[in-house]
């Protein structure tokens, strides 16, 4: 554990059982959502560098067992959409929350982008060059794939050659200028490929009236209870800031114990379910928080993640606790194999069998 993270971590908890029941339920493990639109909504933002692990992640989420293909359906009929919403981080989020979330988190991301586009070369004017030429080249519902888009920043007199392009693609992306729509695609096994889309056609944008109160209540709404803290993190925001966003959140929200905010109106912690998930890498029910440690034990909170270099891995998850981690490879012509449980000394043959079953329950997904 870093020390950010350690002193983010508060022992002024609810009973440890009552909290991750009300987890489990705020993000629709308890019981999931009528429909995958509605998942994506209650959720808001779903980590997504992994793309199909993220689609995994609203499957879970969603009622009955939606294949892979209709995960897809969302993308390709507009409703959902993938950019870097936060920490620069791509994420999963309804086409309608795209704007008014980036009003939030844009600036800041900008910020924390120049240092690396110092490394690259790439000043405000390669950004301003490429914006017209993919608004242009974007209008009228015009799509491109990654190379197209690239292709199109070349032309117009921009370098997008080695890491370039992506950054280049990321930049006009939190400036609000295009998102990642409909999937390209895969010949042998699950796309990981999207469409370029132009960010200002999508379809009905909600307008909301305080962002960034929207954005302290749709993040309590679908991982609370939870700090100030815990929000900071996942926003990607400074502390002040943070602590701003709870403050308009008003009476939308409110502390269930000292310093846990919860929706109000959302009910009684209930209790932890019994199912056993096989939850994604970067899934958000671990990894969202400051403090991971009241769903992991802390001598694998380094097995599991975030590592050195930044993979969280996926996790088995009994009674909302961690009980180990399992590996799939998507690779063409390998991700019809069988994942593969590593589950730690003590989880059980129940928990084993169970676990057995989420993780076929994967394999369909991906090959469905």
């Amino acid at each position: 554990m870093d020390a950010a993270h350690a002193r983010a971590c508060d022992t002024r908890r609810m009973p440890s059982r009552d909290l991750i029941g009300a987890r489990l339920r705020a993000h629709l493990l308890a019981e999931p959502a009528e429909t995958i639109a509605s998942a994506a909504a209650h959720m808001l933002a779903v980590q997504a560098q992994e793309f199909v692990p993220a689609r995994w992640a609203l499957a879970v989420r969603s009622p009955g067992s939606p294949t892979l293909a209709q995960i897809d359906a969302a993308f390709e009929s507009g409703a959902l959409v993938r950019s870097w919403t936060q920490r620069g981080t791509l994420h999963i989020v309804p086409a309608a929350d795209l704007a008014w979330v980036l009003s939030v988190t844009a600036a800041r991301q900008t910020r924390a982008a120049i240092g690396v586009h110092r490394e690259w070369g790439i000043d405000s004017r390669d950004v301003d060059v490429a914006e017209r030429a993919t608004r242009s080249a974007l209008s009228g519902g015009n799509r491109l794939t990654r190379p197209e888009f690239a292709a199109v920043v070349a032309a117009s007199g921009v370098d997008t050659s080695s890491s370039r392009g992506n950054h280049l693609l990321s930049a006009l992306a939190v400036r609000g200028v295009l998102a990642l729509g409909p999937l390209v695609p895969r010949a042998g096994g699950p796309t990981r490929d999207q469409y370029v889309v132009a960010a200002d056609e999508l379809d009905s944008p909600r307008v909301v009236s305080d962002p960034i109160a929207e954005l302290f209540v749709g993040y309590v709404r679908s991982h609370g209870p939870a700090s100030v803290a815990d929000f900071r993190w996942w926003a990607g925001m400074p502390l002040g800031m943070a602590r701003q966003a709870a403050d308009a959140a008003g009476d939308r929200v409110v502390e269930v114990d000292d310093g846990l905010f919860a929706l109000r109106d959302g009910g009684e912690p209930g209790v932890a379910a019994s199912r056993v998930h096989a939850l994604p890498a970067f899934d958000e029910y671990y990894l969202s928080y400051a403090d991971r440690s009241g769903v992991c034990p802390l001598d694998r909170l380094p097995e599991v993640g975030p590592t050195r270099n930044g993979l969280v891995r996926p996790v088995l998850v009994a009674e909302g606790r961690v009980v180990g981690t399992w590996t799939h490879s998507l690779a063409v012509g390998r991700h019809t194999e069988t994942p593969v449980a590593a589950l730690w000394p003590g989880a059980g043959a129940a928990v084993a069998a169970e676990a057995g079953a989420a993780l076929d329950a994967y394999a369909a997904f991906v090959s469905g």
